[in-house]
């Protein structure tokens, strides 16, 4: 029988890994904070709100009790605790990681960096909860395609091999391929700068300035994001993987894509405010920008891209006089 797993948080993506492992028999609880919320996706047996073309299988139960949910993934899986999938925003991690027992294994899906504090996932699970086996889920997935079991493939970091195995064997399927990694550092930040740079490929595509354009853009910003994780003690060569290259090229390109929307819209000289009311979700890069752009300049690492993305987001500069700065920097070499 399927070992247990409980998903905290029934947002998009939180409820399309649910759908996804139920889909192949694992037991799963989906959690949500919203009592109200929970009630009407019992009712419809699908996240109305998120996916609504995407059926909840008979393995996937819901609850509002956050202890039944954390009990349901330690059923049958004796001395080493369950499994438990963190589908909160960043700015909810550290409260959640509090409240879990210290056997409870986690790994997060959030993306991006903690507001206020700055910090990464792994930084904040080190703060909460030193000795707990944890790390987190990624890559190139928009949650509706997962939801309707189209091929994806993800990435399962920590640097406790045996969790990320866990993961494997709680999703890995025909439709959805778990490869694994000991470097979360790596995996975390590539998740988090890639919802910035989406932002700069949407405001060169909204402008109209070309493929060429986007190829550099997404090139020279992979460049960017390799060189801060390196800084905070990543591995280079996990910025060529799914977690790196695969989501930014994703994020960046694809219709779906929150960030790429919010880029396209700044180049139409729409105002901030205003975009992020039409677009009715969170666009993460707009809030992990200026904390990317703080923590590079605290390292000394340079991110001209971040810079000229925060300028435009903070209305210092528009969308053309920001490509036009990028544009005229001094000649360099490549590596």
């Amino acid at each position: 029988m399927a070992r247990p797993l409980t998903v905290l948080g029934a947002g998009a993506w939180g409820t399309a890994l649910a759908i996804s492992a139920a889909r192949q028999g694992v037991p799963v609880c989906l959690w949500a904070r919203d009592l109200a919320q929970v009630d009407e996706m019992q009712a419809a047996r699908c996240n109305a709100r998120y996916l609504p073309d995407a059926p909840f299988p008979e393995a996937l139960s819901l609850t509002a009790d956050f202890d039944a949910a954390v009990a349901h993934s330690h059923a049958h899986t004796g001395a080493a605790g369950g499994l438990i999938i963190i589908g909160t925003p960043m700015a909810a991690l550290a409260e959640v990681l509090q409240r879990l027992p210290d056997d409870a294994a986690t790994l997060w899906l959030c993306k991006g960096f903690e507001k206020g504090t700055g910090r990464l996932g792994h930084e904040i699970a080190r703060a909460v909860r030193p000795n707990a086996r944890s790390g987190v889920l990624s890559g190139p997935s928009f949650a509706h395609e997962v939801a309707l079991g189209r091929p994806t493939a993800l990435v399962a970091a920590s640097t406790d091999a045996s969790l990320c195995e866990q993961a494997v064997g709680a999703f890995h399927s025909d439709s959805l391929r778990v490869y694994t990694s000991n470097d979360p550092i790596g995996v975390e930040v590539g998740g988090a700068v890639k919802n910035v740079l989406a932002i700069a490929t949407g405001i060169v595509d909204g402008m109209g300035l070309g493929l060429n354009a986007r190829a550099a853009l997404i090139t020279r910003g992979l460049a960017e994001m390799t060189r801060l994780g390196v800084a905070l003690g990543a591995r280079a060569d996990t910025f060529m993987g799914l977690s790196g290259l695969g989501d930014l090229v994703l994020t960046a390109t694809g219709n779906l894509s929150r960030n790429r929307t919010v880029g396209l819209q700044l180049a139409t000289g729409k105002p901030l405010p205003q975009i992020l009311q039409e677009l009715g979700h969170v666009a993460e890069g707009v809030y992990t920008a200026p904390t990317v752009w703080q923590r590079a300049q605290g390292l000394g690492v340079s991110m001209p891209i971040t810079e000229a993305v925060v300028a435009v987001l903070e209305g210092r500069m528009g969308a053309a006089e920001a490509v036009g700065a990028l544009m005229r920097r001094e000649a360099k070499a490549e590596g």
